[in-house]
């Protein structure tokens, strides 16, 4: 045992960024806020603990704390304004920060005024959504706005994703609508802003406002199922397989103009000039990509990449990746949570693994070893990612493979080049580049139509609790970064942490009921399996219903199913327990004694607050589920980013 220890010593550093990564999680997923005082002192004395020498043991201690505590602090030092709650006609006075592009509408970004939406002082970032074929203005306006602001909304359900979470990480205080917009000062500066805006307009292309400017939701929405099916849907999130393609072009353009330049190429080797270049090169793709997580990570494992090629050291790297998902982390630790971030390092983790440390034995025929590569790298890197997938969007796509296989290298050698060349030419007028780059998309999207009309193209999958998918990532991390000596424990030990997850998957209940935080809308499990709502449509709780079915294993986008009450009362009896739910007043009066005084009924839920001391162990307030066996859960609501500043 002492020199398995011993062995691992040269491997301890990978798993930091892990033991800060749980340390956070656990942060963000608490039903209360902790103490700040308390986070305060823990985070200077686990950073004196982390660089102090001192047993292995206590630094990991040091550094879950560390991940804890700086995930709080940080939570409060942004300190996002928010408003208190939705408004609607409302006029807005800004600044246009940015623009999405999509493929519907334009959302803008503005810069306003905190008190003037009632969320405190300070600046305010509010998204607001406008039809395409309205007067867009360009970015750094001065602009008059009317409309609407909705007030970012919470999990639906204990563990889901929590929108206002995602709001107040990323500097959102509202989203809405515009019903018009006024210009009231153009703007005369120019940044990389208003380049982007540029390009769009001049491009006026949903390939180059995706692969080149970064809008993610810039394909027609109507394709974007079929992507995700065949599990190239990361095409359309710059990350590393745009970076990847960009240095590689860009580093040997630049080593082909160096090596010509003779006096240069005496003096130093051509590739040392040709990576500054290049890096430059890609720097500017990031920033014109608008800079998202994925965006970020990539270019951190190529800026490392290329330090290690100028100073001739290993350029891939298990500790190059975790250099890089530590720099990110101490960014925003809310990327943590995030799917970009997750799948991204899933991948290149599994991927650097593969090739660095599992060395699989490679055929000789060049040919079958392109193709083998290939095939193994889809394989590896949807394996790793796989459990990312499901936790998040509930389904996996299995022909995958397939679509990688078949459709990737089509936009790599194909799409992806000429969309590049065709942002220059589209600037002097030449649209040839883009047009031809849209006909073979039109042709790899029936390809894609028809993998994505297999039979079982994509599977439903049941809910991943938080802890099931720290046993997953545990096994992960064991069997990349535990070194065995003989006996191979890191397999033993990875399948047994996996194993553990998968029996928590399977045997985690699934809820019976379901009821949103102001009780407008509450969904019962009928003797089906299926979900029956209370109410059909629900303007304020338009993706809970979609969420809800998820979590009951159903598809999404189907009718929802609407149970009628028997005089306003919804009844709803099961094994271990009885709800009784009244969505009106009159029926509220008539019932609630009789409800108090009914010792059948466990459970009452109202859409309106309900005084009544006597039955107050009855009355369950606040957005919950309640478990077949009668255990309620509730979504936390207590948080920073539930909480604003009246």
């Amino acid at each position: 045992m002492r020199k398995l220890w011993e062995n691992q010593f040269g491997n301890l550093f990978l798993w930091v960024p892990f033991l800060m990564a749980f340390g956070a999680g656990l942060y963000f997923n608490l039903d209360t806020e902790p103490n700040l005082g308390l986070c305060i002192a823990g985070f200077v004395i686990s950073l004196i603990f982390i660089f102090i020498k001192t047993v292995a043991p206590i630094r990991a201690i040091a550094c879950f704390i560390f991940g804890f505590c700086w995930a709080a602090v940080f939570a409060h030092l942004i300190d996002t304004p928010q408003i208190p709650r939705n408004m609607h006609g409302i006029t807005i006075n800004g600044v246009i920060a940015g623009l999405d592009y999509t493929s519907d509408k334009v959302r803008m970004y503005i810069k306003t005024d905190a008190e003037q939406i009632n969320a405190g002082d300070g600046d305010a970032m509010v998204r607001m959504s406008m039809k395409l074929n309205a007067n867009i203005p360009n970015i750094g306006d001065t602009v008059r706005v009317r409309g609407g602001l909705y007030k970012p909304s919470g999990a639906d359900v204990p563990e889901g994703f929590d929108y206002a979470r995602w709001a107040y990480f990323n500097g959102l205080s509202a989203t809405g609508y515009a019903n018009s917009v006024k210009i009231i000062s153009p703007t005369t500066t120019s940044n990389i802003s208003t380049a982007r805006d540029l390009l769009h307009r001049q491009a006026d292309s949903f390939l180059v406002d995706t692969l080149v400017l970064g809008y993610k939701n810039a394909v027609p929405e109507i394709d974007a199922p079929v992507w995700t099916a065949t599990g190239v849907g990361h095409v359309w999130s710059i990350s590393g397989f745009h970076i990847t393609l960009v240095s590689a072009w860009l580093f040997a353009l630049f080593y082909l103009i160096f090596r010509a330049i003779g006096p240069l190429t005496r003096r130093m080797p051509a590739r040392i000039p040709a990576l500054v270049c290049a890096w430059v090169g890609v720097l500017f793709y990031v920033c014109l990509s608008g800079g998202d997580v994925a965006t970020i990570r990539a270019f951190l494992m190529t800026t490392l990449v290329f330090m290690a090629f100028i100073f001739g050291r290993s350029a891939i790297s298990v500790r190059n990746v975790c250099v890089a998902f530590c720099a990110i982390f101490l960014m925003n630790p809310h990327f943590i949570m995030q799917p970009g971030f997750q799948l991204s390092f899933a991948a290149i983790f599994g991927l650097v693994w593969l090739w660095q440390d599992a060395r699989p034995k490679m055929p000789r025929n060049k040919i079958i070893k392109t193709i083998y590569t290939a095939v193994l790298s889809s394989v590896v890197a949807t394996v790793f990612t796989a459990p990312f997938v499901i936790m998040h969007f509930y389904d996996l796509p299995i022909y995958g493979l397939v679509g990688n296989l078949i459709l990737l290298p089509v936009f790599s050698i194909v799409i992806m080049p000429l969309v590049m060349i065709g942002v220059p030419a589209a600037i002097i007028g030449w649209m040839w580049p883009i047009d031809m780059a849209e006909t073979v998309y039109e042709y790899c999207l029936q390809m894609g139509n028809w993998i994505a009309g297999l039979p079982y193209a994509t599977l439903h999958l049941p809910h991943i609790p938080n802890i099931a998918m720290v046993f997953i990532v545990l096994g992960f991390i064991s069997i990349m970064f535990i070194r065995p000596l003989k006996l191979k424990i890191n397999y033993i030990l990875g399948v047994a942490f996996i194993c553990t997850a998968i029996t928590i998957i399977v045997t985690y209940p699934r809820p019976a009921f379901y009821a949103t935080a102001d009780h407008e809308l509450v969904a019962f499990v009928n003797d089906d399996k299926k979900l029956e709502f209370s109410k059909s449509r629900a303007s304020n709780h338009y993706f809970t219903f979609d969420t809800w079915k998820q979590l009951n294993c159903e598809e999404t986008g189907t009718r929802n199913i609407r149970r009628k009450p028997v005089d306003g009362l919804w009844l709803y009896e099961t094994e271990n327990f009885t709800v009784a739910y009244m969505q009106k007043y009159v029926p509220l009066q008539r019932n609630i004694v009789n409800l108090c005084r009914d010792k059948n009924v466990d459970y009452i839920v109202s859409y309106f607050d309900i005084n009544a001391p006597k039955c107050n162990h009855k009355i369950l307030r606040g957005g919950f589920v309640i478990y077949p066996n009668g255990r309620v859960n509730y979504v936390p609501r207590s948080r920073p980013w539930h909480n604003p500043h009246e």
